[in-house]
């Protein structure tokens, strides 16, 4: 591109001879075809953008008289979708080519805060089943439910204004069984067995051993954060836990508000998954209840994973 232009410009400088034909002069150069279209469509193709994963688009390229569909696809197991000033509909198509299609998946959505402009529905055959209302601020806004359910719909609902509006929600699909909302994905309120913390080690989004600082409550959302000092980072697929002044890590989890979690004294092992960004609690024993329990289970040839977190 870059060679190309130059070579443009040192011709643009440079005088030609006129043609040597007394008649009139030949017709002006066509536009290539791919330059046309993208003279043509360069308008539209601006209000829309989308990769593999998320996608964002603006309902100012559909006429307002007319009730358009778009379908949008995407291909993997995390994103976005983000539509401003929505009119018509959107029907999203998930297509995830990172998860075997015989496995079974639940599939999470939860909307962009002060997403309104329009319903989501799950769609399924043609009946349409209501997960979001347009400008639905309630507690623990994300649902959950089996990926072969059906897909997502989303419908622009009328407006009065034109205020600029934005619908939008992200979405991400596990293997982990499915439920209401995303407090169905969250561990149970009770300990964990020997076997329990064995599995999660070795499959948790993040494995940490640390200490609570503190315990902080959102009643409004039934969602408890769990401070963490952490003096040791064993895995973690996003970086929740940052560095502390004067060493070490810290971070925070989150948890149900039932399970009243509170600061206690001691070291645990912090096992949990990630959900749109933010770290959930799974089990987190005493770091010498993991100690045992994993030599116990090393003896006899029963370690589901090797993890060096028993000195």
């Amino acid at each position: 591109m870059r060679n190309a232009a130059r070579a443009a410009g040192g011709r643009a400088g440079r005088l030609w001879p006129r043609p040597p034909s007394p008649g009139p002069g030949p017709p002006p150069p066509l536009l290539p075809l791919a330059m046309l279209l993208a003279v043509l469509l360069g308008g539209a193709g601006a209000q829309y953008s989308s990769d593999l994963c998320s996608w964002k688009g603006s309902g100012l390229t559909h006429e307002a008289h007319r009730k358009e569909v778009e379908q949008v696809y995407l291909r993997c197991s995390a994103g976005a979708v983000e539509w401003m000033y929505p009119t018509g509909a959107l029907s999203v198509n998930l297509r995830p080519n990172t998860f075997s299609p015989s496995r079974r998946l639940t599939l999470c959505i939860k909307p962009l805060a002060d997403s309104s402009g329009a319903n989501v529905y799950l769609e399924r055959t043609g009946e349409l089943k209501l997960l979001f209302r347009d400008g639905d601020r309630g507690p623990g806004r994300g649902r959950c439910f089996g990926f072969e359910q059906g897909g997502l719909f989303v419908e622009a609902t009328p407006q009065q204004d034109i205020g600029r509006r934005t619908t939008g929600f992200l979405y991400e699909l596990s293997g982990r069984r499915a439920g209401s909302d995303l407090h169905a994905l969250a561990a149970p309120c009770r300990p964990c067995s020997d076997t329990e913390v064995l599995l999660a080690v070795c499959t948790s989004d993040f494995v940490v051993r640390g200490a609570i600082r503190d315990v902080t409550h959102a009643p409004e959302r039934q969602e408890s954060a769990i401070h963490l000092h952490v003096s040791r980072v064993h895995r973690q697929k996003s970086r929740v836990f940052q560095p502390a002044p004067g060493g070490g890590w810290r971070g925070r989890i989150a948890t149900l508000l039932e399970c009243g979690v509170r600061p206690g004294r001691g070291e645990f092992l912090f096992t949990g998954h990630m959900h749109f960004g933010e770290a959930w609690l799974g089990c987190a024993p005493r770091l010498e209840d993991f100690q045992r329990a994993y030599r116990e289970a090393e003896e006899r040839g029963l370690n589901p994973c090797e993890m060096g977190v028993v000195e």
